[in-house]
């Protein structure tokens, strides 16, 4: 609850606009989300401002508003007028960020609730809700919301701290140097849980020792007479620890985990995870063990329905911290008891076909994973078939390609297969291929659609007695394994109560993480939808050949590659050889047709990699037998047929010489005869006379070589255009190209209803600015202004393949964006 005569006081801000409104349910910081009889905060980031949006809160149902000086006195008349006519409170400040943070400083000291703060690398929300549970059993306890863990996010949850809060459990998070310090000069804790120290954000702090210095700020920041609570299994903990014995330890008392009752002997420790929570015995030996007549040692016993055994950590210390409060050790077991998994947190969720799905979506890194797959792996035990589908690890700086790997290197001892999505995440396949793991069961994919069809496949391959299959499905926040999550419940309209991230705001917020203010999107989706029609449309009997020339048409080929052969696609195209290398590097080990030249020198490359190549001359056919031969490999060859393209390959006239190539080509050592085909040239044109003339010469030869029995398995000439408008010419397989990518062939031939364009060429407005009449705008001022005009400048240039010539671009509109009462319309014009 936030009270307005408190607000005042704690940030000096001055009251603008007073009303019946005097005392506020929270803050909040984002239209989306925003309650009725909350105070909005507009906050100013690197991507937007919240004072662009002030009217919408007032619409949303906020009865406050946090602005600063500088932007409210900028208002345009209409906006003031408008925020005048409404029944709200303002308050404005120099810098909403500072007054949020003078605010939490101010009630705490105000309200002046015990606090315990909680930090680490991994765990700390679990371990965060665990302490509020056990303390709410005797003390009214708040809890930070969620994971708002940061100066921003901390002081926004503490509007919902009150008066009645005897202790206050805030989790800190950290992502570079000195945060940590500035949290707890903030929030003064008075009690410090260190949960363990891992890799994290590591491209903020470069070296695990630097992460660790950082979060253990959180001692040394504790007051005389404070208390800190550690993992004493944690090598780095117990290493901090020395490091700052002389300093600190004199002043702060120190207590492990591991109750002091237990003592410092050895323990013994059994762990039991199930479905129904883990139950944690530890025993410290006692003289019984070794003597008659001598007592036994103490025994401590706990159990939650939290799964994972590094969840006993979260439960000792939770433990720990009610016992040093005075609570009945009965009261703390029974507390704990009732703890169960979170939204993205090893959260069992029932999913398709007798599936389980173990939902661990909220974030990732090195040991949270580890420990995933470790439950993964206790929960199915025997019986189930063991599936992970496992997105990028993030913010791990150099350290990034390393986790990955050492993951990989590991999984085969929790895994039955293997799914992974994104960039990053296949190093851990590509490691799992090297660890020994059956390259069957490991799926590469790049969306999530098609990481959930890809389990679907497996779950439907799975005999009935193994359909109760158990999922794990993690990632870091940025990739958004949620979505896979959903696409696998057995009930997904239940995904925005269960699932993380299903707030509007989730909802509509994408990361980016652009180098510069001006980027392409790939659709991947769009590419798999548009794949599944083309499949669809050429039916089961016709295979799919997808065209990844030049980079998949600037498309990004290595992950069109993924898409597509997740969706129909059973063949890939490319123009050289060094254009499949890349692919085959990343383990596709699809069938590749080298459409183009292949030089001798080039072609025991390309037997190494195991592509098929296009002939089209006897001499052709005997180099590429004499090098398949001294490598003692065999490869495949397709023999092209030049029917009117004028490119590539052998002259339909001379039929007598593509029969004995055709013959050659399946009796030279060395090569296999896979295909046959040709390439259309005006198959886009209004007039189809040339592609029906091609058509007709193609299949004469054809014809020619089924008399005497030299068929190929696979004959093929439809591109994209022949592929929509001429069913004839589809034969074994098509070779859609820019189809796939959502585009027309041309003007004359459309794509059918349902395909979708990939490719976006998106920029912001780096400025908006009045020009006068008569003043010529960029380069050669070709576009003179008529009247005073408001133009918007943009950060594009060459670099984005935008060119200055030619100057007469017509009129392209490049944006539309509606910002506050302006809307942006950018073009260039002759």
């Amino acid at each position: 609850m936030i009270y307005l005569d408190h607000l005042l006081r704690a940030t000096q801000g001055s009251l603008r606009q007073r009303s019946k409104y005097t005392h506020f349910r929270a803050f909040s910081h984002d239209t989306r989300q925003v309650m009725p009889n909350e105070m909005f905060v507009a906050v100013r980031g690197e991507r937007g401002n919240g004072h662009d949006y002030v009217l919408d809160a007032i619409r949303k149902g906020a009865v406050g508003l946090l602005l600063e000086e500088q932007v409210f006195q900028h208002f345009s008349e209409q906006t003031k007028s408008a925020l005048a006519s409404e029944e709200v409170s303002i308050v404005v400040v120099e810098d909403t960020r500072v007054a949020l943070q003078q605010y939490a400083s101010a009630i705490l000291e105000i309200w002046h609730p015990t606090v315990i703060a909680v930090t680490g690398s991994v765990g700390k929300t679990s371990t965060k809700e665990a302490i509020a549970t056990v303390l709410s059993r005797q003390f009214t306890t708040f809890r930070s919301w969620q994971n708002y863990n940061d100066m921003l996010g901390i002081p926004l949850s503490l509007g919902r701290l009150e008066a009645r809060h005897e202790y206050a459990v805030i989790e800190l998070g950290c992502d570079h140097p000195g945060e940590i310090a500035a949290l707890c000069r903030m929030l003064r804790p008075q009690i410090g849980v260190l949960t363990n120290i891992s890799p994290v954000q590591l491209q903020y702090f470069s070296s695990l020792e630097h992460l660790a210095f950082e979060l253990g700020t959180l001692l040394t920041s504790l007051p005389e007479g404070g208390q800190f609570f550690y993992n004493q299994n944690d090598p780095i903990i117990q290493s901090m620890l020395e490091q700052h014995v002389h300093q600190v330890l004199r002043t702060v008392t120190c207590h492990p985990f591991l109750p002091d009752t237990m003592g410092k002997a050895a323990e013994r420790r059994q762990v039991t995870v199930g479905w129904n929570g883990i139950q944690g015995t530890i025993t410290r030996p006692g003289n019984g063990e070794h003597g008659k007549g001598e007592h036994n040692g103490a025994t401590l016993q706990l159990s939650s329905q939290l799964l994972g055994e590094h969840n006993f950590a979260t439960m000792l210390a939770a433990h720990q911290i009610g016992l040093s409060r005075g609570i009945y050790p009965t009261l703390v077991e029974q507390a704990l008891t009732t703890l169960k998994p979170q939204s993205g947190r090893l959260n069992p969720l029932p999913g398709i076909r007798q599936s389980m799905l173990l939902d661990d979506t909220h974030n990732a890194a090195p040991a949270s994973v580890k420990a995933g797959l470790q439950t993964l792996s206790a929960l199915a035990g025997e019986q189930s078939q063991r599936i992970a589908i496992l997105g990028d690890m993030l913010h791990l700086g150099d350290f990034e390609a390393e986790a990955h790997r050492s993951i990989g290197q590991e999984i085969t001892h929790y895994v039955d297969y293997l799914i992974t999505r994104g960039e990053w995440a296949t190093l851990i396949a590509e490691e799992a291929q090297m660890a020994g793991m059956d390259t069957e069961h490991i799926i590469m994919t790049s969306t999530h659609e098609d990481a959930a069809q890809a389990a679907r496949r497996i779950l439907a391959s799975l005999p009935d007695a193994d359909k109760n299959a158990v999922i794990l499905i993690k990632g870091s926040e940025e990739t958004r394994m949620e979505r896979v999550t959903e696409l696998l419940m057995a009930r997904p309209w239940e995904a925005s109560e269960l699932l993380v991230r299903q707030t509007p705001g989730w909802k509509k917020t994408i990361f980016r993480h652009a180098e510069r203010p001006t980027w392409v999107e790939i659709d991947l989706n769009a590419i798999g939808s548009n794949t599944r029609h083309i499949a669809s449309m050429v039916g089961p009997q016709t295979q799919v050949l997808v065209a990844l020339k030049a980079d998949a048409y600037g498309h990004g080929a290595l992950k069109v590659a993924r898409t597509v052969l997740q969706n129909g696609a059973s063949m890939l195209g490319v123009a050289t050889v060094s254009e499949a290398l890349p692919l085959r590097e990343a383990h596709i080990n699809a069938p590749i047709l080298v459409f183009g030249y292949v030089p001798r020198w080039q072609m025991r490359e390309a037997l190494r990699l195991g592509v098929s190549v296009t002939i089209y001359s006897k001499e052709e056919a005997q180099a590429l037998s004499q090098a398949a031969q001294a490598l003692d490999k065999t490869v495949k060859v397709h023999v092209k047929v030049d029917t009117g393209m004028g490119r590539l390959g052998i002259r339909f006239e001379e039929l007598p010489a593509i029969i004995e190539l055709v013959r050659e080509a399946g009796q030279l050592s060395g090569l296999e005869l896979e295909g046959l085909y040709t390439h259309f040239a005006q198959a886009d044109a209004e007039d189809q006379s040339h592609v029906r003339l091609q058509l007709a010469r193609f299949q004469e030869v054809l014809q020619a070589l089924e008399a005497e029995g030299l068929r190929p398995p696979i004959v093929h000439a439809a591109n994209s255009a022949a592929t929509l408008t001429i069913p004839e010419a589809r034969f074994d397989m098509v070779r859609p190209g820019i189809a796939i990518y959502g585009l027309d062939p041309s003007p004359y031939v459309r794509l059918p209803e349902g395909f979708r364009a990939a490719l976006s060429f998106k920029t912001q407005v780096s400025q908006v600015k009045w020009v006068p009449a008569g003043e010529g705008i960029s380069y050669g001022s070709t576009y003179v202004t008529e009247r005073p005009t408001r133009i918007a400048v943009l950060p594009v240039g060459y670099a984005d393949g935008f060119r200055r010539s030619p100057q007469n671009w017509g009129v392209s509109l490049f944006m539309v964006k509606k910002r506050r009462s302006l809307a942006v319309y950018v073009w260039t014009r002759a």
